[in-house]
């Protein structure tokens, strides 16, 4: 086996919640690459779980008691990635989290071993605890050191700079699906029938920030023909939202409208995407989280409901309505706002016609440019002949 095209990924946060990770080491598996990723399970989303390919094997740290069996887990974990490294002798590691920054920096110092570093989300600047100031200048020192760095949009990539590392290149790579994630049109011609309601979709993270409850009091205003489906996980921040939601939805009288489903393999849940008409993709106006700041571009989600071809819902901000709503594939609200969210939805409920023509216009543009194939290319580029 040629050791050139050896690649380990190393994602301590489990690898299967980062469609990145699934998109780029598919990409470098169908360019003839071996392809190693290494991770550990999260609590609540279990069922997260990236599929073995070839040329792809995945490896999974399981979920082990809360306390000192975890902290031991998170030590032998680097345990775990060095022995690998060592043995497997990989060309790359490719390091995508602030909990693998330690390990990815220990392996910078391992002769003819190069590192990328994908930062997908920067760790909160309130972490500064002795484990998050350690995390923080592990990814200081690995940002400096790695050969490259990957950042989700230009925002992020100008903070990275001025906070973090100054060292180039640095590429962006924006949060897309793949072209055969892409979805067939639906019709849009006129005289298609209008639907008998509309079906909104949530997918991703459970947390208020990304799902705020003015949704569910947004959805009581509407016909009762408005349904809502939840597919996501919960996070340890926030492992009672799910619950939260759902005593909601039961105080509103909208309990039958509004569906709980578990998370899902990425694959599948474009497939069930599908059968919804527009995907929630809503951001706080007020935050001091640089993350959800500098969300366009980085979220996979508005992406996503668009290769499946549903328009979308997004919050009225500037990132948000220069990249969706003024090309014509999104509606723009007040996310905290219920009758902000309920104006925006009983619009597309009363244009059917106008709703199915944003998605299929989104369609379009994720299969000629918003995809990981385009994205990706500078990376692999890069991996597989050196600074372009």
């Amino acid at each position: 086996m040629d050791r050139a095209r050896r690649v380990l990924y190393v994602q301590y946060t489990n690898p299967a919640a980062y469609p990145p990770l699934e998109h780029s080491s598919g990409l470098l598996a169908d360019a003839g690459w071996e392809v190693r990723l290494l991770g550990a399970e999260v609590p609540g989303a279990e069922g997260l779980r990236l599929v073995a390919r070839s040329r792809r094997r995945v490896r999974h740290l399981p979920v082990w008691p809360s306390g000192w069996p975890d902290k031991l887990r998170y030590v032998w974990f680097h345990v775990w990635v060095v022995l690998w490294a060592l043995v497997w002798r990989p060309a790359w590691v490719y390091v995508s989290d602030p909990y693998a920054c330690a390990v990815g920096l220990l392996l910078t110092h391992v002769p003819g071993l190069k590192v990328v570093y994908h930062e997908h989300d920067a760790p909160p600047d309130t972490n500064t605890g002795p484990a998050g100031r350690v995390r923080q200048w592990a990814r200081r020192r690995l940002a400096a050191r790695a050969q490259l760095r990957v950042l989700p949009n230009e925002q992020r990539a100008l903070h990275f700079r001025q906070a973090v590392a100054s060292a180039s290149p640095t590429v962006i790579v924006w949060n897309c699906p793949s072209r055969g994630e892409v979805a067939p049109p639906r019709a849009v011609a006129a005289g298609t029938p209008r639907p008998s309601g509309l079906r909104l979709l949530y997918h991703g993270s459970l947390v208020p920030a990304r799902l705020p409850a003015s949704v569910l009091h947004a959805l009581a205003r509407l016909p009762e023909s408005v349904r809502l489906c939840v597919i996501g996980y919960q996070t340890l921040g926030h492992a009672t939202y799910r619950a939260e939601l759902r005593t909601l939805s039961r105080q509103l009288g909208i309990a039958e409208r509004v569906e709980f489903r578990a998370e899902m393999p990425h694959p599948q849940l474009l497939c069930e995407s599908r059968t919804s008409d527009v995907g929630l993709a809503l951001m706080p106006a007020v935050t001091d989280d640089h993350n959800l700041r500098w969300m366009p571009g980085a979220s996979n989600k508005p992406f996503d409901y668009l290769a499946s071809g549903l328009a979308l819902l997004v919050s009225d901000l500037p990132g948000w309505r220069e990249l969706f709503v003024e090309p014509g594939y999104a509606v723009a609200c007040s996310a905290e706002d219920p009758t902000s969210v309920a104006a925006a939805l009983a619009w597309l409920l009363e244009h059917p016609q106008e709703m199915r023509s944003m998605g299929e216009r989104g369609r379009r543009r994720v299969e000629w440019e918003w995809n990981y194939e385009t994205q990706f290319a500078p990376v692999l580029d890069w991996l597989q002949t050196g600074p372009c």
